[in-house]
């Protein structure tokens, strides 16, 4: 009865309106003294919570993608994806998919991603004539690439929540990341074709190309400087994310686009959502510690041997209940709240940890881009001033894409694991 009622209060929490931070927290501490602890035990874990080098680089990927977005990248990505594949049928999102794809691999942030790159692709892709709903459904869905392809922000905090390799996490991160954009380009062609209303692009000339590729070459080598050093075993990837804001920085200065209104925007900016992440890790600290202490992960652990035995069954269970909390928490709570519940019980079901961890993030990408919360649904609105109604609608053929990718890679966990395993 004691998992149900604290997840009960939970639920009530933050149905009145409370920050999540200040919910994990408020309730943390409160179990604690009803048991009886002194709450100088809140003290050491906040302390502990941030203390750790892995999560610097969570304020500097976000410094780094934020120079980039206020810097104008987005444009010169769009435009020389454009330039190569503009002219195929849907060419356009094919454009947009591939600049997402580059951008997540600098940036580790879905909101950013879909913010820099939608940008410049949906008023380009309503002019030529691509369906609203299509546009900016397709937009939302491409920015949730931010958090599969490495560098990930969710990435970073689940390899610190359960001890994994970050770098082992972010290879494992690679073939979903790729599957996604052949899958969402596979759809858009489609869509495209059957909706049949936009414009044709002209075949860009070699010289047209080869100006954009070299406008956008700088971003390309940072993305390839920041993936090829982790994975060559150059730098770790908190290394990488300082290597690649210095990088970025040059890349804006060369450009004579580094401006102090750039410079302190990025930084107010990154400051903004690092207060917010690092709040939310750390009442989940004091939650975590709470239920571990009242033996909820183990009681869970319990449950799930009794009823659902199987990994198969545990792991479509789980699917379940994240999908369904998708509806009402944002990514960063859901896997601050349910990873150190959930691990547990994964472990015991011999589930590999690394491949639950791109199971797990796929899945809170679906919630970024379902209501009523989904964050890349109300960044997608803000940019096209839309009702939000369109802006789902478009998204809901990405979502169960994204869901048939989940069960492709079950099915397949080679998807996962093959690329790490070299």
């Amino acid at each position: 009865m004691t998992p149900f009622l604290i997840f009960g209060a939970l639920l009530a929490l933050l149905l009145t309106g409370i920050p999540v931070a200040f919910t994990l927290g408020i309730l943390g501490a409160g179990l604690l003294a009803l048991d009886g602890l002194p709450l100088s035990m809140v003290a050491s874990t906040l302390f502990g919570g941030i203390n750790d080098f892995v999560l610097l680089a969570i304020p500097l990927f976000l410094l780094m993608s934020n120079l980039l977005l206020r810097g104008g990248i987005g444009r010169d990505l769009f435009v020389a994806m454009q330039s190569w594949v503009g002219h195929w049928p849907g060419g356009l999102g094919i454009a947009a998919l591939l600049s997402c794809g580059v951008f997540s691999a600098i940036s580790g942030s879905s909101i950013t991603t879909a913010a820099t790159v939608g940008t410049v692709a949906i008023p380009e892709m309503i002019k030529r004539g691509y369906s609203r709903s299509l546009t900016l459904g397709l937009m939302a869905a491409g920015g949730t690439l931010g958090i599969i392809i490495p560098p990930s922000v969710p990435l970073i905090i689940y390899g610190a929540i359960t001890e994994q390799s970050i770098g082992q996490l972010f290879l494992a991160g690679v073939g979903p990341g790729i599957l996604l954009i052949v899958l969402f380009g596979i759809y858009v062609v489609i869509a495209s074709a059957i909706q049949g209303t936009h414009q044709a692009m002209p075949r860009a000339t070699w010289p047209e190309r080869m100006l954009a590729t070299r406008r956008a070459l700088p971003t390309l080598l940072l993305a390839g400087t920041i993936l090829g050093g982790i994975y060559g075993g150059i730098f770790t990837p908190t290394e990488a994310s300082g290597i690649g804001t210095a990088t970025a920085l040059l890349i804006l200065a060369a450009g004579t686009r580094l401006s102090r209104d750039v410079f302190l925007g990025a930084i107010r900016d990154t400051v903004k959502t690092t207060t917010v992440i690092f709040l939310i890790v750390l009442g989940a600290k004091v939650f975590g510690q709470a239920i571990t202490l009242y033996q909820l992960p183990a009681q869970l652990a319990w449950l799930f041997e009794d009823y659902f035995n199987t990994a198969t069954l545990a792991l479509l269970l789980i699917a379940l209940i994240l999908i369904f909390i998708g509806f009402f928490l944002e990514s960063m709570s859901m896997l601050l709240i349910m990873v150190p519940v959930l691990m547990p019980t994964v472990i015991a079901l011999g589930i590999d940890p690394i491949w639950f961890g791109i199971f797990f993030v796929l899945l809170i990408e679906v919630a970024l881009i379902t209501p009523p919360v989904g964050l890349n649904l109300f960044v997608i609105q803000s940019l096209d001033r839309a009702p939000l109604s369109v802006v789902a609608k478009g998204a809901l053929p990405f979502v169960a894409i994204m869901l048939g990718a989940v069960i492709l890679m079950t099915v397949l966990p080679q998807i996962v694991l093959a690329i790490p395993g070299l």
